[in-house]
């Protein structure tokens, strides 16, 4: 049964392409990774010659043009190899390329595009600083003109593929405050003056997260994205591409977490009987399938609204709050989870041990859910 009506034979040949990937490359080896702190980089060439990387990108860069509902399908099926760390860093660049590709100039677009589809090189998004996340109009990082350069200051945090990235798309102040003094640079990562820290995290382990820092680093006047001090609307519609594939992502660990809470209580043996047979244990898991049923309805018609009218207000509040409605399911499956799955879960190792340590960055990263709810109140008109 298709997950909406919306979705063809297309979409469904592709979730087939995508979840025989996510078998063969990601499932077997996420809890290594995971230990280890880090995937392979062959990852993103693998990633490449499937053309997954490629999933709405011009086909003049190696992409594949697609609808909404084809990245919700991507997001909703790597999610099910049960790592959040794989699913952030291996596509970073669903959130530090299209900047690129829907407003930087031909020039830049044919110089770094075709690298990052191939999976030969790594992008990454650089929006958040340490004195602030979702209120993007009041950053620091200051970019001033020098002849054919721009000379930046400041610090970026929270930076997902920020240790091994090779192309940064930045959130930088060429102008006055305000959303209106707001630009996009590309920076490249042996810029002088350009560094990097390491941060280490409750979840997504096999990610790497760094905090950035620019100390008269000097880009190319060339690696402007789009024009100086119109980037902020640029980000504004990166976010809701961001926030529509956490949510299918979101969906898609919950779903893991579900299978894997069955699968134990079909198995596990306790007072004479299986644990399903318990009253208790059956009620959880159908209040499981209860939410992410209504979690994956929603997502799915949320990006079939904004299919239809990508700047309405409407859909817009919708995504905010399928957003929240999403992750909060993912929040009580993981929690759920752990708790039929008992010692077990709590051991790491256990798919459902692993996603309940990455729940909390997906109610935050994005747009927290007090931001979303506060997004989608001004969208409908209530303030």
């Amino acid at each position: 049964m298709k997950a909406h009506p919306c979705l063809t034979e297309e979409h469904e040949a592709f979730r087939d392409t995508m979840r025989r990937f996510v078998a063969k490359e990601i499932s077997p080896y996420a809890t290594e990774w995971d230990e280890a702190g880090e995937f392979p980089r062959e990852m993103y060439r693998k990633a490449g010659a499937a053309g997954l990387l490629g999933v709405g990108f011009p086909e003049a860069y190696g992409g594949t043009p697609a609808d909404l509902l084809m990245h919700v399908v991507l997001s909703e099926e790597i999610a099910l190899g049960g790592s959040g760390g794989v699913h952030a860093s291996l596509f970073s660049h669903s959130i530090g390329a299209p900047p690129i590709a829907n407003a930087g100039s031909e020039e830049l677009k044919h110089r770094v595009l075709a690298s990052i589809i191939a999976g030969e090189k790594i992008s990454a998004l650089a929006i958040t600083e340490p004195a602030g996340g979702s209120d993007v109009a009041r950053l620091q990082t200051s970019a001033r003109r020098e002849g054919n350069e721009y000379v930046v200051n400041g610090e970026k945090t929270f930076i997902t593929s920020g240790m091994r990235a090779d192309y940064f798309t930045v959130a930088v102040r060429t102008g006055g405050p305000g959303a209106g003094g707001v630009s996009l640079l590309l920076v490249e990562r042996d810029r002088p003056g350009f560094t990097r820290f390491e941060l280490k995290k409750m979840g997504w382990w096999c990610s790497d997260t760094a905090t950035l820092r620019f100390d008269d680093c000097r880009v190319p006047a060339a690696n402007l994205i789009g024009e100086k001090n119109a980037g902020f609307r640029i980000i504004m519609r990166n976010f809701n591409s961001e926030r529509l594939g956490m949510s299918a992502a979101a969906v898609g660990f919950a779903q893991v977490c579900l299978d894997d809470a069955v699968a134990w209580a079909r198995e596990r043996q306790t007072f004479g009987k299986r644990l399903v047979e318990h009253q208790a244990i059956r009620h959880k898991l159908i209040d499981m399938q209860m939410r992410i049923h209504a979690a994956r309805a929603m997502v799915y018609d949320t990006a079939y609204k904004l299919t239809q009218a990508p700047a309405d207000a409407a859909a817009i509040a919708q995504l905010c709050m399928t957003k929240n409605f999403a992750t909060r399911t993912m929040q009580f499956c993981a929690d759920e989870a752990v708790q039929t799955l008992g010692g077990a879960g709590f051991v790491r190792g256990s798919r459902a041990e692993r996603v309940y340590r990455e729940v909390k960055v997906m109610t935050i990263g994005g747009g927290a859910q007090e931001i979303m709810k506060d997004l989608a109140a001004r969208q409908l008109g209530w303030q």
